[in-house]
């Protein structure tokens, strides 16, 4: 997979491409299964940041990076800005559940979603689309991993913009 544009993500099985203004109304659309997601921005360009960004401020820390890190951040040629997990051995968690939890973080709330913080310092941020997909059988710690891995070898060793570790 290239991660260049959606169609490439259509293309590895990725389903929903919602925006996130859609999904803070109505989550429902969100399978309750576990599997992999990611956060696409179909702007073109770098996007404007802001501070302080939308994110909530979990257990008193300050969510909010300089404007010089996200710009340090940022990965051309590319729609995808974040790819996250949810589930697993190590987790019973849901793609409901933990997309829920990211968007209530990106909503202002204290919730514990620290991963992916980037992206709630994204003017318009609402007008993002994340995309999943489910996981039957695979291991969504792995698939995570192995795809930031792809995505690095694509983009000159570089994860994607949201994505602070491996």
């Amino acid at each position: 997979m290239e991660f260049k544009t959606v169609e490439d993500l259509k293309s590895a099985g990725f389903k929903g491409f919602v925006d996130i203004f859609s999904l803070m109304a109505n989550k429902d659309i969100i399978p309750d299964k576990m599997g992999v997601y990611m956060v696409v921005y179909e702007g073109t360009g770098m996007p404007d940041f802001i501070y302080p960004g939308t994110g909530g401020a979990f257990k008193g820390k300050n969510p909010n990076v300089g404007k010089e890190e996200l710009i340090g951040n940022w990965v051309d040629n590319t729609c995808v800005v974040y790819i996250g997990k949810a589930g697993g051995v190590a987790s019973v968690s849901t793609l409901k559940k933990r997309i829920g939890q990211y968007l209530s973080f990106g909503s202002g709330r204290p919730v514990g979603h620290w991963g992916g913080r980037y992206i709630w310092q994204i003017k318009d941020s609402g007008k993002l689309k994340i995309c999943w997909r489910a996981l039957q059988y695979e291991e969504p710690a792995m698939v995570e991993s192995a795809m930031i891995r792809q995505f690095a070898a694509c983009h000159s060793g570089r994860r994607p913009f949201a994505n602070l570790r491996d």
